[in-house]
């Protein structure tokens, strides 16, 4: 059965990894007439994710998914309202928050494991004990071999593995994932999807995930929030009641008429039909 519910969860428990309390975002920006305009991102925005979860925020293009994010991470400050990361306020990055985004960013004269232990360097981890992380995190990836090897020697799929390696290898508590597999074609994507689903849930990670394939979003989460029109706000949280969170293959293949359901709920909060017909006309 297809749950949802109007409002989000605003469970307070210390079971709360994530935590946005009436946020909002305003941005000042020059018009083509010189003067300044205040447009508001995001207004209102209530949601939790609880420890262990997967969530999924959806919306239109610019919407203010990002920006969300980007006030996760400490990257911007909500212009009202507050994040929490483990019940502590968010006013800066920190090291238990890791940040994947849709373009690998990694750095080019650095080979692969020398990525994927930049965020350890700068912790000051000591290199036996980088060379171990590292080493397993290359291998759960399906990297091992290709160490030694610099970014534009693998494909878009092996950086974006690699990528999710160098977010691992901190530990942090809590990832925050802006469409890492957007870029990619469909097959890699599936199989990435499917290494991020088994990693999450391994190591028992909390996510918030931004994506725009409403299937993937069915297939990786625990729950997912939709958001308006901007300026974005929640407009509904659709509880995802379906096993097999760690293995999104199979979830799309076994209960393909269940995600299915999920998928349509989701086009309809969305107007995707509605949309469609606009950008033909």
């Amino acid at each position: 059965m297809i749950n949802s519910k109007q409002t989000p969860n605003k469970n307070s428990s210390n079971n709360v990894r994530i935590e946005y309390q009436e946020v909002g975002k305003s941005f000042n920006n020059r018009g083509q007439d010189g003067l300044e305009e205040n447009i508001v991102a995001v207004k209102n925005v209530n949601l939790t994710v609880n420890d262990g979860e997967v969530v999924s925020l959806i919306g239109p293009s610019g919407c203010g998914k990002s920006t969300l994010l980007n006030m996760g991470s400490g990257l911007y400050q909500p212009t009202v309202g507050e994040v929490f990361i483990d019940q502590e306020k968010v006013d800066k990055p920190n090291s238990h928050v890791g940040f994947m985004l849709q373009k690998d960013l990694l750095l080019p004269w650095r080979n692969i494991r020398e990525n994927v232990e930049f965020g350890l360097e700068i912790n000051g981890t000591n290199s036996s004990q980088r060379k171990k992380r590292s080493s397993e995190l290359l291998e759960k990836c399906r990297l091992s071999g290709f160490e030694n090897h610099y970014p534009h020697q693998l494909s878009g799929g092996m950086r974006q593995r690699a990528a999710l390696a160098r977010t691992m290898a901190t530990e942090p508590r809590v990832l925050l994932m802006d469409e890492p597999f957007s870029a990619l074609d469909a097959q890699t994507k599936m199989i990435l999807q499917q290494d991020l689903a088994e990693t999450l849930f391994s190591e028992n990670k909390t996510a918030l995930f931004i994506t725009h394939d409403l299937t993937e979003s069915v297939a990786l989460s625990d729950r997912v929030f939709v958001m308006s029109q901007r300026p974005g706000t929640i407009i509904e949280q659709i509880d995802i009641d379906l096993p097999l969170r760690e293995n999104p293959m199979a979830r799309r293949h076994d209960l393909q008429k269940e995600v299915g359901e999920y998928v349509a709920q989701l086009m309809t909060l969305l107007n995707v039909d509605e949309l469609a017909i606009q950008e033909e006309v």
